[in-house]
């Protein structure tokens, strides 16, 4: 839960730019470089936040500094049969998948859009069956990167959808670098 309790005793602080972003594998950057610090690195999942314009921020005391998204807002890690994003929440219920045309997997799930981490992506991929539980070939997985419409791939009960990488922030109403 982010705490804005200081906002009420410094309301213009200006928000902050171009410092931190969150990469692919949901590690927070600074300036490029990767956050390692374990206490900061909590304290930036604890106040990770988005506003109304579909901005994803970090509470810093008054300030937020807005996040640059190297794909989505969340990241997600498989922990068991569940997922997992890179703040430790639970994913939740995943709605829909979607792949684009690089070959990332997109989970549209509770807490909302996703990048599934690359670690994560080969056995995920080895679990998705075409029809009659029919494991899927390389050669089906490069048609679909291709563009080509391969019907009948799902994981679980739910279809494999093809969605292009520069349609995602649109559809799932987040900007991916905020600008004031």
């Amino acid at each position: 839960m982010v705490d804005f309790s200081a906002i009420a005793k410094w309301p213009n602080v200006p928000a902050c730019y171009d410092w931190l972003s969150l990469d692919r594998r949901g590690d927070w950057r600074l300036q490029g470089e990767r956050v390692t610090h374990r206490g900061l690195i909590e304290f930036m999942n604890r106040q990770y936040g988005s506003d109304e314009s579909g901005r994803w921020f970090v509470q810093n005391g008054p300030q937020r500094v807005y996040v640059a998204l190297a794909c989505t807002p969340w990241v997600y890690h498989r922990e068991g049969e569940s997922f997992v994003s890179h703040t430790g929440q639970a994913a939740g219920e995943i709605k829909a998948i979607y792949l684009d045309q690089e070959g990332s997997i997109l989970l549209d799930a509770e807490l909302g859009i996703g990048l599934l981490d690359d670690r994560d992506l080969p056995a995920f991929l080895d679990q998705c069956r075409q029809a009659a539980n029919a494991t899927v070939d390389e050669k089906i997985w490069l048609k679909m990167l291709s563009g080509e419409a391969i019907a009948d791939i799902h994981w679980g009960q739910l279809p494999l959808q093809t969605i292009q990488r520069n349609d995602v922030a649109g559809r799932f109403n987040f900007q991916a670098n905020p600008r004031p």
